[in-house]
């Protein structure tokens, strides 16, 4: 016997506690469980343990919109992340509700019974245990929680010193007094160099090619002075919608002038390294800002450790691992006793859950979004994915705000299922993430399409997503609804009022 619930939430990390909040207040009758493959909550923040790690976005908007930031930094560590979404998570009292080692591995829906059967992995045995529910809300991240991206360089076999990934991270990783060569230049590379670099003999940033890097405060001064003076839920609100505003403002301005905001980044820089500093080669990438996303170093840690002499960049191609450490296809050979590949994610759609519809196996490459939160012909299942360029929680709470509308309107018109019906043929079918990055590159292919048009174009905005999926139309014409009873027919001019 399969226990069964209303809504099954996959996933305990940012995303998945922040759903549970909104079922919780705004949907109080539906039953609901959370699985999680882990054996914690907190997701990206309990599992990644590397040196510094910390978020890349203000928590003023990577915060939830319902539980105020109260620490004093904006760019917060990972172990204050982590403290936060466990404190939600108990404010609210799901913990019970969550169903820990339990790894999601297959979904078939059943369009007769209405309902999604999920099979999961439990345990260190992986013993196959199944739930059903009505609906499925995935919030399970967008990248893969076994495996990092590791290209494979030649001569790794020869190197004497230690190989690891941040991904990987564990407490007997010794670099205090060693030298240190971390492969990459993204976020988790530029959050690494200056942290090692405190106790390191010496750290190198190794990169092919160098990425937009942004110096930012920890600490918010509007929003510590706001806190001084207003109650603390109204200080968070106006710094949020600050942060949110300031935010797209720089995002349109370097898509409408590249060039000069690409000079002002680069300038900055400099003004930070000084004016012997290799600016040019190490600092000035090759494409325009927000093609790919900026690295943002708090109080300019990592310009500050370059500076001193503890850490160093190096631009160049590798050409092997020696006993030493690496050779570059320079010809200079950089020594070390610890290798860290900061090379980035493995993107997987859905944490590579199976879906399955009436038998048919689903395609993701196949499928349209639906308003960046549902998909092409698939029945009652939403996906919380997060902005490109601004903080993730920002859509994921715009995602669960919209599941609990749609599962409310549902109850109004006595509907059993809701699927989104492609029908338009004039809708041209463009790749999901608009993005150069390697890591998005390396995978988009095999994620669903996004379409040219509404309701099918991802947004990647939070004031049009606000305006679709907080105020926007339920039904809506493409999503198809099914299953009505005849009690829930007569209610359906009501609809709106409960949606």
């Amino acid at each position: 016997m399969s226990e069964h619930f209303d809504v099954i939430i996959v996933g305990a990390g940012l995303s998945g506690i922040g759903a549970a909040h909104h079922l919780t207040t705004k949907c109080p009758g539906k039953t609901f469980a959370i699985l999680e493959g882990r054996e914690a909550i907190g997701g990206t923040w309990d599992l990644f343990r590397y040196p510094g790690i910390r978020s890349d976005s203000d928590m003023y908007t990577l915060g939830y919109s319902f539980k105020p930031w109260k620490e004093r930094k904006a760019i917060a560590d990972g172990s204050s992340i982590l403290a936060y979404i466990r404190e939600t998570a108990k404010e609210i009292g799901i913990e019970s509700k969550i169903r820990f080692g339990c790894r999601v591995v297959r979904a078939t829906w059943s369009s007769e019974r209405a309902v999604w059967t999920v099979e999961v992995e439990r345990g260190p045995s992986k013993e196959i245990v199944r739930f059903t529910c009505n609906f499925l809300l995935m919030c399970s991240g967008y990248y893969d929680y076994e495996k990092g991206h590791a290209p494979e360089f030649a001569g790794t076999e020869r190197f004497k010193g230690r190989i690891v990934h941040p991904q990987f991270w564990t407490e007997d990783v010794a670099y205090r007094g060693k030298r240190v060569v971390v492969i990459g230049s993204g976020a988790t590379a530029v959050t690494l160099v200056p942290e090692l670099a405190k106790e390191a003999a010496h750290v190198v940033m190794l990169q092919r090619s160098p990425t937009y890097v942004v110096s930012l405060p920890s600490q918010d001064v509007i929003a510590r002075w706001l806190q001084k003076r207003v109650p603390m839920h109204v200080a968070y609100e106006v710094t949020r919608w600050k942060n949110v505003l300031v935010g797209m403002f720089f995002y349109q301005l370097a898509r409408r002038r590249p060039t000069s905001v690409k000079k002002r980044m680069v300038d900055l820089v400099r003004e930070s390294l000084g004016p012997d500093f290799d600016v040019d080669k190490h600092f000035t990438p090759r494409y325009n800002p927000w093609d790919q996303r900026l690295c943002v170093v708090p109080d300019g840690d990592l310009f500050k450790a370059v500076k001193s002499g503890k850490a160093s960049v190096v631009t160049d191609h590798i050409d092997t691992f020696t006993e030493k450490g690496i050779r570059l296809v320079s010809g200079q050979e950089l020594e070390a006793d610890l290798v860290v590949m900061a090379t980035g994610l493995r993107l997987l759609f859905l944490g590579g859950v199976e879906l399955l519809v009436d038998g048919r196996r689903v395609e993701p490459s196949k499928l349209l979004s639906y308003k960046g939160v549902m998909f092409s012909d698939v029945p009652n299942l939403a996906c919380a994915f997060g902005y490109t360029n601004a903080s993730w929680t920002l859509k994921a709470d715009l995602v669960s705000e919209y599941v609990c509308r749609l599962l409310n309107h549902m109850d109004v018109i006595g509907a059993r299922r809701c699927t989104p019906c492609r029908g338009d043929s004039d809708v041209e079918e463009l790749p999901l993430l608009d993005f150069s990055s390697g890591y998005v590159q390396r995978a988009v292919h095999a994620f669903p399409r996004q379409g040219s048009k509404k309701p099918w174009k991802v947004n990647q905005n939070y004031l049009l997503d606000i305006a679709a999926l907080r105020f926007g139309e339920v039904d809506d014409g493409t999503m198809e609804f099914a299953g009505t009873n005849p009690a829930g027919a007569g209610a359906r001019s009501r609809a709106g009022a409960t949606s």
